[in-house]
């Protein structure tokens, strides 16, 4: 309810660049060829009885209650939603990044739409369940994704050893806890660049979830950050003052 009463729409928006965000990309209502891709893998997901031995290293899921898991049961009801999915997919097509980090593959969905978004560009994305980053694995194979290289890993061994010196777009969807997300976000901001875009999902998972949120956006490198609820989006644009924003999408 809090969320609802401070959040706006394009009209509330006075900064531009963000409103140039929300109108072209948030707003976007346009059909686009590679949904039907997005469509086609949650399909199939949605059908696969394979049963999976779920190893959780974070806060661990609201909604099984048991560490075997049919990949279909976890399509149907984790993962990414179809709304975040397509802006997601919106918004690698909207910065154009070229090295893209996401930590929680999960069976991919969000992986897929970022590759789909972005052909010419290299992901990296780190599971830490290796029945799920196998299976994750076998469905990016079998729908041609070539430019998605998998680590089976837990994020801060996969992050103590990863190279770039930079990365310009980051999806961290995994953990949900304080100081996990706290030391994830110290390990990437030192490789952050002006026009760097990080996501996290989940910021109202907990209190201490939230907590971490609160923290992120409070950082000095932080300019913008914009609260969709589900996600927290940052950026580090310097030539911006330092501003927040609540969207209602």
């Amino acid at each position: 309810m809090k969320f609802l009463r401070q959040a706006k729409n394009k009209h509330g928006v006075h900064s531009p660049f963000v409103y140039k965000l929300v109108t072209e990309c948030f707003n976007d209502r346009q059909q686009k060829l590679d949904y039907r891709i997005l469509r086609q893998h949650k399909k199939a997901l949605k059908k696969d009885k394979t049963l999976l031995e779920v190893t959780d290293f974070g806060a661990g899921s609201r909604i099984f209650t048991s560490n075997k898991r049919m990949v279909k049961a976890i399509a149907k009801r984790a993962g990414i939603p179809k709304k975040r999915q397509r802006l997601l997919y919106r918004m690698v097509t909207y910065f154009h990044p070229k090295t893209i980090l996401e930590l929680g593959t999960s069976l991919g969905k969000s992986t897929l739409a970022m590759a789909l978004a972005a052909p010419g560009s290299t992901i990296n994305t780190v599971e830490g369940c290796p029945e799920t980053a196998k299976t994750a694995a076998a469905y990016f194979k079998e729908f041609d994704m070539e430019n998605i290289n998998i680590h089976n890993q837990p994020f801060q061994e996969f992050l103590q050893q990863y190279s770039e010196e930079t990365i310009d777009f980051a999806f961290i969807d995994g953990g949900h806890d304080k100081d996990q997300t706290l030391d994830i976000f110290q390990e990437l901001v030192n490789k952050t660049h002006n026009d760097s875009v990080f996501i996290f999902d989940d910021i109202y998972w907990s209190r201490e979830m939230t907590a971490a949120w609160k923290e992120i956006i409070g950082h000095p490198s932080v300019t913008v950050s914009i609260d969709t609820y589900q996600w927290g989006i940052v950026f580090f644009r310097k030539e911006q003052q330092k501003q927040h924003f609540t969207i209602r999408l």
